[in-house]
């Protein structure tokens, strides 16, 4: 029975890509504050310099954990199926989970988590402790978000809407700063995760040299429901950890909310206006797991 980690099941509010054959790059990463990384071995990576990169990355893996720095893998994919020889390679202690690009549906991941069974199998690992993330950039993918964030390994499905994207040729979409081309998109992908009870994940900013317009983009996507996003470079880091952090307002406003429904509540009242609004037991659940998320990040004063 599939069994993730605790660790795979807390929120990843900055998802940070890293090129698997940049060995400097990887060797910085845990200082820049990502929730988790992604070393890449597939688009960001030369074909020539794959298996180098593949070697390079199984090799990184333990000093990052050791470090503290929650890892992902994103491995190749062939037109059939995800790369064997890369998940053999990076399934090894200290590994979060892989990131599957490209799925072309739920079979696909099905497929890619007995891949992973047999990797902790051969590599003496704890079996099903290896988490999946799918990115949904096929057409199909998107059209059976559910049935993928279902499978026991998944722990988040990633919405992302990168311009000019897979995704975008997928669908046949123009990219525009409003993002109204994709609002179906990243909805099915909430709702797909929240239903399942995973993680929905947003991204990917692409002018990352403009970090006023990634706080607006990533504000957004919190606003639609994601509770991150992957992101392409460490200055981004710090912007996309705030936005997806509640903040020291919201924290006060909810925590007022929470002590006046329950000074009313020991009174047996069950609703109160608080600041001008009626409240009720549904608006404290949702206060106290604004809090919840805010003493997750260490954000609570």
């Amino acid at each position: 029975m599939t069994d993730l980690s605790r660790s795979s099941m807390r929120p990843i509010r900055s998802f940070l890509f890293v090129p698997g054959h940049r060995e400097s790059w990887i060797d910085r990463v845990a200082g820049y504050g990502a929730d988790a990384v992604i070393l890449d071995l597939e688009d960001s990576v030369p074909a020539d310099q794959k298996p180098a990169a593949r070697a390079l990355v199984a090799k990184k893996i333990a000093g990052l954990a050791a470090a503290g720095q929650r890892i992902y893998v994103r491995v190749n994919r062939s037109p059939a199926m995800y790369d064997f020889e890369d998940i053999l390679a990076v399934t090894r202690e200290g590994l979060e989970g892989l990131v599957l690009s490209k799925p072309g549906g739920p079979e696909d991941i099905q497929i890619a988590a007995a891949l992973v069974h047999e990797a902790e199998l051969r590599n003496g690992l704890e079996l099903g402790r290896i988490a999946l993330v799918p990115t949904l950039e096929t057409a199909r993918s998107m059209q059976t978000a559910y049935e993928i964030a279902q499978n026991p390994r998944v722990n988040a499905i990633c919405g992302a809407s990168a311009k000019n994207g897979d995704s975008a040729r997928a669908l046949g979409i123009g990219w525009s700063s409003e993002g109204t081309e994709t609002l179906y998109m990243w909805q099915r992908t909430v709702m797909a995760a929240r239903a399942a009870g995973k993680m929905p994940l947003g991204g990917l900013w692409q002018d990352v040299h403009d970090l006023e317009g990634l706080d607006l983009y990533a504000r957004r996507n919190r606003a639609h429901g994601f509770v991150g996003e992957m992101i392409l470079h460490p200055t981004n880091v710090e912007v996309v950890n705030r936005a997806y952090t509640p903040s020291a307002e919201e924290i006060r406003y909810f925590k007022g909310m929470i002590e006046t429904y329950e000074a009313s509540a020991a009174q047996g009242v069950g609703a109160v206006i608080y600041d001008g609004d009626h409240i009720d037991l549904a608006h404290v659940q949702t206060a106290r797991a604004v809090v919840a998320l805010a003493e997750g990040t260490g954000e609570t004063d």
